[in-house]
């Protein structure tokens, strides 16, 4: 491994290297060594990164989204209602991360559907991160640790070294989106995204993994010149205990 460098604070180093194993995608028994570690660049904070308090609308007043005749989960769909009728993405584009049906959703500042994907996600079941797992080393994180945190993150796109685009999530935690990397053969990365079986898309150490069309094709413009919202649905709790200002539109 290369130990590379991150502004302001050095004893951050070893994030960078769980960043950049997690952007190639390494599982605990691959060799990192075969792989050129990237470093990713923090985003940019958003003047507005706030959520705004929630109020409930009526069937009369509350505003929706516009699924385009997709196939989305209930949950999923409750939650795209809420951000469009609240408000909740401040203007911004959103990703809507349903760890249940492994699938992101694409929607614009408008709460459109752009388009939907399966995504590979952390291995283990669970809604939050370690505390301090940012800041460990790759190879100390156990697989009950390898989780994918539910939660609201504004996002932003970066770039590593190589030149190579992902999107920030969850900084602190070392979670970004980026598109399926293919490298290590074992892993079968291609073959669990295409798997029926939700289960099969449960793999990496907590980034989100999309096919490199979709993130091409829908995730990179989205994010293109601006930050976005990415709400990342939980598994083991309800919306309302994640999201603060969250309520059911009806």
């Amino acid at each position: 491994m290369h130990l590379l460098p991150r502004a302001k604070k050095s004893t951050a180093l070893r994030k960078v290297l769980l960043l950049a194993s997690e952007l190639v995608c390494f599982s605990l028994l691959a060799v990192a060594s075969v792989f050129q570690l990237p470093a990713l660049a923090a985003p940019v904070p958003h003047p507005s990164a706030s959520a705004p308090a929630g109020q409930p609308g009526s069937s009369s007043t509350s505003t929706r989204a516009d699924f385009r005749n997709n196939d989305v989960s209930q949950a999923a769909r409750d939650t795209a209602n809420w951000i469009v009728d609240s408000g909740d993405n401040l203007g911004m584009p959103f990703i809507i991360i349903d760890k249940a049906q492994a699938r992101v959703l694409v929607f614009n500042a408008k709460g459109q559907l752009g388009g939907t994907a399966p995504a590979l996600l952390g291995l283990a079941i669970g809604d939050d991160s370690v505390p301090g797992i940012g800041d460990r080393k790759l190879s100390s994180i156990r697989p009950y640790e390898r989780t994918t945190p539910a939660g609201r993150f504004v996002a932003s796109l970066a770039r590593n070294l190589k030149g190579e685009e992902i999107l920030w999530v969850d900084y602190k935690n070392a979670i970004a989106m980026h598109p399926v990397v293919t490298s290590n053969p074992k892993e079968r990365r291609t073959e669990r995204l295409a798997s029926a079986t939700i289960k099969d898309k449960r793999i990496s150490y907590g980034c989100i993994n999309v096919p490199a069309d979709f993130y091409r094709k829908l995730v990179s413009p989205a994010f293109s010149d601006t930050n976005g919202v990415v709400y990342v649905l939980p598994e083991t709790r309800s919306n309302m205990s994640v999201f603060a200002s969250y309520y059911e539109v009806r």
